[in-house]
């Protein structure tokens, strides 16, 4: 970006473990050194960042619209800059961060700042699932659960999450899983159905070791319930990168995807708790966002 360029920030106080008074400075002495013209707004209630955001497009005012938060943040801006010209990009503050670490955004807010000058923008792919916009990962039958419950009782991050899968793991079921990958029929037994862009939920564990933001394809991750003597192995591989040698995960690529239940299932969008449906279609949208990354992560996204 070159000096004087305008740049907005949505920031969400709520995301992650709390918002911290420092980095309304810090964008701003960031901004003044680079040249740039900030503008800061701040997110009142659920769906208000996508307002912006919107508002943000249509006006042809920004150069790069920030989401300061956590990957449903991140959602609700790029909800209001999907197939538009107007990029953005992200500082993560939440609790999971998925697209920003597979994206190689520095997390530590002070590192995220120093990428705000890169001049490297991608046309990363996006997908719908029940008409939701979706960039990271969601996923239908125990992450979806698990969505829906995390945070309810206040508490946040890793910690928070771990205890709380701990808790529901025992007592929740497998489910049968019916409908169209592609052209491909299928029915199986499954605990999770995870639909990636990126790679990985957030906090480094890996759904999808493989897939890519660029390709135009979804990684389509149907995963069994692990008995519980595996599961340490089972969260090694994922938190290293191997998910995909696991005899309980297959993984398919695919750009169409139908899925009908016998009752209505729990499913998240990227991480964000939604209603139970019974029907669901996910389609991929190619080079549906414009997104600043840092100039020497290209080669891995």
């Amino acid at each position: 970006m070159d000096e004087n360029k305008k740049v907005l920030f949505i920031i969400n106080k709520f995301s992650g473990q709390g918002f911290n008074k420092k980095i309304e400075g810090r964008i701003l002495t960031r901004c003044a050194e680079l040249g740039f013209e900030a503008t800061l707004e701040f997110t009142q209630g659920r769906g208000h960042a996508m307002e912006l955001s919107k508002a943000a497009a249509e006006s042809h005012h920004y150069e790069i619209v920030f989401a300061v938060g956590g990957d449903g943040t991140v959602n609700e801006v790029a909800k209001g800059v999907a197939h538009t010209p107007q990029a953005m990009g992200i500082l993560p503050a939440g609790s999971g961060n998925g697209l920003a670490r597979h994206l190689g955004i520095p997390l530590p807010f002070k590192k995220s700042l120093a990428y705000l000058n890169s001049r490297t923008i991608i046309s990363m792919d996006s997908f719908t699932i029940n008409n939701q916009l979706s960039l990271n990962v969601s996923g239908i039958g125990f992450d979806g659960h698990v969505a829906n419950l995390f945070g309810k009782n206040g508490r946040r991050g890793l910690l928070g999450y771990g205890q709380l899968v701990l808790r529901e793991f025992l007592s929740y079921p497998e489910f049968e899983a019916e409908g169209w990958i592609d052209q491909k029929k299928f029915r199986q037994p499954v605990f999770v159905l995870a639909f990636s862009n990126s790679s990985q939920f957030g906090n480094n564990a890996r759904i999808a070791p493989h897939a890519s933001v660029c390709d135009g394809w979804l990684d389509v991750s149907l995963v069994r319930k692990v008995p519980l003597l595996r599961s340490i192995d089972f969260a090694r591989k994922m938190f290293t990168g191997r998910l995909q040698t696991s005899s309980y995960v297959m993984i398919r690529q695919a750009k169409n995807i139908s899925l009908t239940f016998s009752r209505a299932m729990p499913f998240h969008v990227d991480g964000e708790g939604m209603p139970p449906a019974r029907e669901f279609k996910i389609q991929i949208q190619p080079n549906s966002i414009r997104m600043l990354v840092p100039e020497n992560a290209q080669s891995k996204i």
